[in-house]
């Protein structure tokens, strides 16, 4: 039957009803609601392994214990070694620049965030907050897993942790830690097992370190550890100066170094910055930075820490300036007046700790001050000093042997040079050196080593071959001085020129050693007393000839330009009054026989005005010395 009467012959078997959207979309709502219980049951269950039944709860306890020691354990590493956990690759010193890439304290290596190497390359390696985090990371995934529960092993506990995996978050003021790694944990009936572990760690190490940070850059631009360091050079070094006097002047090296260590010793811990704990009185203003930060600084030097001094002109470690007015010919000056002008090149570490009220962040930098200058701020993040090519073509091999004059095998440096550049060798080894030297016709080939004279040796370098080189040993010798066959304690200056054109200076009576080795030397004896030569002031009219302005100088006449020159009053208190000089050639067994070389000389005429004391320096250039080996 068709009861619409339109014919339909299905409608009578339609499946769903007239409000089927309306039983869909229940449907939905139904299949949402499965599939967030779904979820929240695994959710729920998560946090039910996170529960720990009281009975096992000690043992969670214990180790979330650990993860906190670890986690302390680290960032005190962290505080102590500069930022680092794993050292970065220990790059050594030379002899040049002293620095190695860490700085032993205290028997603690700490990297430098900015050395300069062996080879004269600036380098940095300050570390970034995410490369302390992940040092950090792997410190405590591999420290957690020496967590000890031997006492719950004894109670039949079983305790297993899976593979951790650390993430640490540094804050200024907290380090947050969160350790992913199934702990699993059972006695008996009842196991539990925890999945994420976090502590929160209070801890200043984040604030520290970013007040080393601006510590270290206002360093790196400013440079204000070398400009201290200059200003200690000019207070306690003899740089350049002028002063009025007839004889030379003389300082040791030796005692300038140690006077310097001390002295940047003491001035490196007087530094402070803004905003620490000081007090700032006029005197201490000097010593106060322009960089503030909330955190106490102090800056450390120790003398016993690696460093290198050098100066120049030097005669060994003398320090000689000789004066000018003297000479003959010289004697319009009226007066005589000793110039000086030394150039120095210190290296030293500084080691910035910054403190806050209970852990202390440190790093160390190398100060860096190169012919009486700072170095040149390098705002880069590293910069290589060019090598020179010659140095960087190190292809022809030679076999080098170095003898002393007994043909002992003698352990020494060996360099080359060519056309004035210098290339590092090596050492030899039972002075035995195989290596590549630059290709070079008519170099020279350099031989250092402790206790004997450095020797220089003619050698060309074209093609693969041998070559021997023998060194003269040094030595320590006593010096007595006689005047007119009398013992001599008086100020003088003794120098030994060699041949060679290295040279010995002794400083008479305050040093009275010397070492030498077998040669020819010119020995130059100068002997000073007191005088009271008084030169008055003067003024002198000198005139030259300079070209004429205008037309007349085009075609080259002159005119006659006066100046006046006037000469400071001087009383001359040391005076040349005997010495001489003698060729002498120094045999080995001269020396190995002897403790004492003896040097007699005459007395020359005690000057009383500055024409005698002229006539002196003219007599000395005739007069004899004799030399004598006890």
């Amino acid at each position: 039957m068709n009861p619409r009467g339109d014919g339909s012959i299905f409608s009578c078997c339609n499946f769903f009803p007239k409000n089927s959207k309306g039983q869909l979309t229940i449907f939905v709502i139904a299949a949402i609601f499965i599939v967030a219980g779904v979820l929240i049951f695994f959710a729920y269950q998560g946090n039910l392994q996170n529960q720990i039944p009281p009975n096992l709860e000690p043992v969670y306890t214990t180790f979330i214990s650990c993860l906190q020691e670890d986690a302390l354990s680290g960032i005190d590493v962290l505080e102590s070694q500069g930022g680092y956990i794993e050292l970065p690759d220990f790059e050594s010193g030379s002899a040049y620049m002293p620095f190695s890439s860490q700085l032993d304290f205290l028997g603690n290596p700490i990297p430098y965030w900015y050395y300069v190497s062996g080879n004269n390359i600036q380098r940095e390696q300050v570390p970034t907050k995410s490369q302390m985090e992940e040092q950090l990371e792997v410190y405590i995934n591999d420290k957690i897993k020496n967590c000890r529960f031997d006492n719950y092993y004894d109670d039949d506990f079983y305790i297993f942790l899976e593979n951790p995996q650390a993430r640490v978050n540094i804050q200024n003021e907290r380090v947050d830690v969160s350790l992913d790694a199934a702990l699993t944990i059972s006695k008996g009936d009842e196991n539990a097992i925890a999945n994420n572990h976090e502590v929160s760690i209070n801890s200043e190490l984040g604030a520290l370190f970013e007040s080393a940070n601006k510590i270290y850059d206002y360093e790196q631009n400013s440079l204000f550890l070398e400009n201290y360091g200059v200003d200690v050079l000019r207070l306690y070094a003899p740089v350049d100066g002028v002063e009025l006097t007839c004889s030379p002047k003389t300082w040791d090296g030796n005692n300038i170094y140690s006077e310097l260590q001390n002295a940047v010793e003491a001035n490196t811990q007087a530094l402070k910055v803004k905003g620490g704990d000081f007090s700032a009185n006029e005197n201490g203003k000097y010593f106060i930075s322009d960089i503030s930060v909330p955190h106490n600084v102090r800056f450390l030097n120790s003398r016993n820490w690696s460093g290198a001094f050098e100066v120049n002109p030097t005669e060994e470690s003398l320090l000689l300036a000789t004066p000018v007015g003297t000479q003959p010919g010289l004697g319009v000056l009226g007066f005589c007046y000793v110039p000086y002008h030394f150039v120095y090149s210190m290296k030293y570490p500084v080691l910035v700790q910054v403190s806050g009220e209970s852990e202390t962040f440190q790093f160390p930098l190398a100060v860096v001050i190169e012919g009486n200058k700072p170095r040149v701020a390098d705002n880069s993040t590293a910069v290589e000093v060019v090598v020179p090519e010659l140095c960087g073509q190190k292809n022809t091999l030679t076999n080098v042997n170095v003898f002393d004059t007994k043909f002992n095998n003698i352990d020494a440096e060996i360099s080359y040079e060519c056309s004035g550049t210098v290339c590092s060798i090596g050492k030899t080894s039972n002075g035995n050196l195989k290596g590549l030297f630059p290709q070079c016709v008519n170099g020279y080939l350099i031989a250092k080593s402790q206790g004997f004279e450095t020797a220089k040796s003619l050698y060309s370098a074209v093609q693969e071959g041998n070559a021997d080189i023998f060194l003269d040993k040094l030595y320590d010798r006593n010096v007595l001085l006689k005047l007119d066959g009398k013992d001599y304690n008086g100020q003088a200056t003794i120098s030994f020129i060699s041949d060679s054109g290295s040279s010995k200076v002794v400083v008479y009576p305050e040093q009275k050693k010397v070492n030498l080795s077998d040669g020819q030397y010119e020995i130059q004896v100068h002997m000073f007393k007191n005088s009271t030569i008084n030169i008055a002031a003067t003024k002198t009219e000198k005139c030259i000839d300079v070209p004429q302005t205008g037309v007349g100088g085009f075609f080259g006449f002159t005119k006659e330009d006066c100046f006046s020159i006037e000469f400071p009053a001087q009383i001359v208190s040391n005076a040349l009054a005997g010495g001489g000089k003698q060729k002498y050639y120094i045999l080995n067994s001269d020396l190995e026989n002897s403790n004492t070389i003896e040097i007699s000389a005459n007395s020359l005429p005690v000057p009383t005005s500055l024409k005698q004391l002229q006539d002196n320096y003219i007599l000395f250039e005739d007069r004899g010395v004799i030399v004598s080996f006890k």
